[in-house]
């Protein structure tokens, strides 16, 4: 096996339409790693997903409970998901969740975002979501480049090299 790439990733655009903490961190993880690794990054944030971006919510995200059967806590014990309907458990599970991250020295999304506009990426929100949402761009982080319609994205995501991520 040859230690080179003969097809390496020039741009990858990352699609994030959920606002849970785990879809959010997933996205901004993914895009931070290809700055860092050189690799052109888009995020782009659709429907619930707005909420990471949004500066009254982006550092108050909570972890989906109910219904999330994979659900582990730090530590990797798991959480039987009908625990979910228990009031107070949201946000109990979503405190040790961002206490972990804490530990690990994983920055609060804004953070998270600051770096990763530094390093080069750009942040872009879903004029459909928007437009739906009844949301206003001066409700964004600075950071967001622009809201762009999914045919924009496209235009944004496409070259040799490049890939779409579905968070």
């Amino acid at each position: 096996m040859s230690d080179t790439n003969e097809y390496p990733v020039k741009k990858v655009s990352i699609i994030c339409a959920k606002g849970a903490i785990e879809d959010v961190y997933a996205a901004l993880v993914m895009g931070n790693g290809a700055v860092m690794e050189g690799i052109e990054c888009n995020l782009f944030f659709t429907f619930f997903g707005l909420d990471a971006i949004m500066k009254k919510r982006m550092d108050k995200l909570h972890t989906a409970v109910l219904g999330n059967p994979a659900l582990r806590l730090p530590g990797g014990a798991r959480m039987p998901s009908w625990m979910g309907v228990i009031p107070g458990m949201e946000a109990m599970v979503s405190g040790m969740m961002k206490k972990g991250m804490e530990e690990l020295d994983i920055p609060p999304v804004s953070e998270f975002i600051e770096l990763f506009v530094a390093g080069g990426g750009n942040l872009y929100a879903c004029k459909l979501a928007v437009d739906m949402f009844k949301v206003k761009k001066e409700d964004f982080s600075e950071h967001v480049k622009d809201i762009i319609t999914i045919g924009e994205f496209y235009e944004r995501a496409g070259g040799e090299g490049s890939h779409i991520i579905f968070t």
